[in-house]
């Protein structure tokens, strides 16, 4: 198994996302990239911490490649946008891959500079690609939050 850790905006939809990519072991949401130690959500929402909502991937390398996974993160985040997603503002929904290879270091920039040179988005992509730090796992009620959620309303959600 290969772990990789993606932020671009609120964890609940990229988490989703990745919840159902066949080689998708487990997915795990937290916070990276910060200063405070076991930082808690209401301190990332703060825009004080220095962290990112970020997934947690644990794949198959095998069944889910690396490029396939880059291909779901790129489509369900605008990576244009510095520092928000939507109506979501402030650095911790800013667009990173944390990487925990040198393979995903390399093949995260070649696809980047793909994006950027194709004429995809109308802005160049501004993704930080950054060894992975630390990962702090958020409170356990936000652990697959659209998947309880579908659990409760029905599959109108997600």
């Amino acid at each position: 198994m290969t772990i990789v850790f993606f932020a671009g905006g609120c964890f609940w939809g990229i988490e989703a996302a990745f919840q159902q990519v066949p080689g998708v072991k487990q997915t795990r949401v937290g916070y990276m990239g910060g200063t405070k130690p076991e930082p808690t959500y209401q301190q990332v929402c703060s825009d004080t911490t220095g962290h990112a909502e970020t997934v947690a991937i644990e794949y198959d390398e095998s069944i889910a490649g690396f490029n396939n996974l880059l291909d779901i993160f790129f489509t369900h985040h605008d990576p244009t946008e510095i520092d928000r997603q939507g109506p979501d503002i402030g650095s911790q929904y800013r667009s990173v891959i944390f990487y925990t290879t040198l393979e995903q270091k390399n093949e995260a920039i070649s696809y980047i500079e793909d994006l950027n040179n194709s004429d995809k988005f109308q802005k160049p992509v501004v993704t930080e690609v950054i060894p992975a730090p630390v990962f702090y796992p958020a409170e356990d009620y936000h652990q697959s939050y659209y998947l309880k959620i579908r659990e409760r309303y029905g599959s109108r959600i997600v």
